[in-house]
């Protein structure tokens, strides 16, 4: 087979094991949005460019936003696309930084072979362009009960023969100390990575939680089944990550669709080095809107970061805009607390897009070590609702990444 090229007809026979009750993931099927052929996508007018706000904070300095999708797959595992297409569609459809993260399973025959994490690389690195486009290599490591972990600056994988278990992987992480990762679709599948057990050696390069996965929003994901929220599971047991947006594209119209996950990072510049650092300082934001900025400091602390509180009213600016497209559109903004089951909501602050939003929270380190902004659009229910007049039911629009109160 030539380099670089994908046998179509052993892809499908990929994604019938990915998919089937015989296969190791025992994925569910996925609907494919078609594009009649690679010209339309390519003349498709860009939903970031048409209306994206500016790049710039309105409340921060030295740093510009990037628009990122670090979630996406090919027929190199169980999608539907040549990887040679993947990179200049996503460049096509506006986004800044993107990655192709295939699944890494128990056989190549499931997920990534040795030759085309080599070729992901290859193609990587050609339609990477410092300062202007940003492209990554990653992958991602597959248990069918355990749940999915993207991982990104790594120069080799690890499936499930190298790392059987999450705690397998952790290890394996911190092993290489430039790889970073991400808890995907957190609560998909029933073991909950062994219920977001804690490793405290990793907890350094675990840098994300997905919110946004596809059109959906994770906050009560399992909620219905007697499950507790992703997020407060994962942040109550330890974890720091920051919250992430992704596609998961398992088509051929990669960053083409509008209402999917995707993040807002601040980098110093776009490049390889400048995305991994502001990943793991945890500037990062999650939403399912493209072209929204959202900024937001606490105490002067931007989020991601630590605030030296014990007991203390805290002051929050909040820089959100989607203009022109969003102009005046009444949102809402919950500030979410640790709880038992679900977030403790101990203020709803309304606002409108294209607006600097200032105001103040008394927050008590005894309630809980953490605290997240969700922006929301009242106007729409949750897809996922948790428990009955909960504030988060109406439809989430952009998470913060969390700030950690350490006294």
């Amino acid at each position: 087979m030539p380099y670089g090229q994908v046998n179509v007809a052993s892809s499908v026979g990929r994604r019938a094991l990915l998919a089937g009750s015989g296969g190791m993931l025992m994925l569910a099927a996925l609907p494919t949005a078609a594009r009649a052929a690679t010209t339309t996508v390519a003349g498709a007018p860009s939903p970031t460019a048409a209306a994206g706000a500016a790049r710039t904070s309105l409340i921060t300095q030295g740093t510009m936003l990037v628009h990122a999708d670090m979630h996406n797959h090919t027929v190199m595992s169980d999608g539907d696309g040549s990887a040679d297409a993947a990179f200049a569609s996503m460049r096509e459809a506006g986004l800044d930084v993107a990655a192709l993260t295939d699944h890494a399973t128990l056989f190549a025959i499931d997920g990534l072979s040795s030759s085309e994490w080599r070729t992901t690389a290859d193609l990587a690195n050609a339609a990477n362009e410092p300062g202007q486009f940003t492209a990554i290599r990653g992958f991602e490591w597959s248990h069918p009960l355990q749940g999915h972990i993207n991982v990104w600056n790594t120069s080799d994988f690890a499936d499930l023969l190298r790392a059987s278990s999450p705690g397998n992987l952790y290890d394996w992480l911190t092993g290489r100390p430039g790889g970073l990762a991400s808890f995907n679709h957190p609560g998909r599948e029933t073991g909950r990575f062994s219920n977001f057990s804690f490793h405290a050696a990793a907890r350094n390069q675990l840098v994300g939680l997905e919110m946004f996965n596809r059109t959906d929003d994770y906050l009560f994901e399992g909620w219905s089944s007697g499950m507790t929220s992703p997020l407060v599971a994962c942040l109550n047991a330890g974890w720091r990550p920051g919250l992430t947006g992704v596609t998961d594209e398992h088509g051929t119209t990669w960053g083409f669709h509008e209402g999917k996950g995707r993040s807002g990072l601040w980098v110093t510049e776009n490049t390889r080095a400048a995305v991994f650092e502001a990943m793991a300082a945890r500037r990062s934001f999650a939403t399912r809107v493209s072209g929204l900025r959202v900024d937001a400091t606490a105490n002067g602390v931007r989020m991601g970061g630590v605030l030296n509180v014990t007991s203390a009213d805290v002051r929050f600016l909040l820089d959100l805009d989607r203009s022109p497209a969003w102009d005046g559109k009444p949102l809402r903004i919950q500030v979410l607390r640790p709880g038992t089951s679900a977030p403790t909501v101990v203020d709803v602050i309304d606002t409108v897009n294209g607006r600097v939003t200032d105001f103040t929270v008394p927050l008590n380190a005894a309630d809980g070590t953490w605290v997240v902004l969700r922006v929301s659009d009242p106007s729409q229910p949750n897809g996922s609702p948790g428990p009955a007049g909960h504030p988060c039911n109406d439809f989430g629009v952009a998470y913060t990444s969390p700030w950690w109160l350490q006294p």
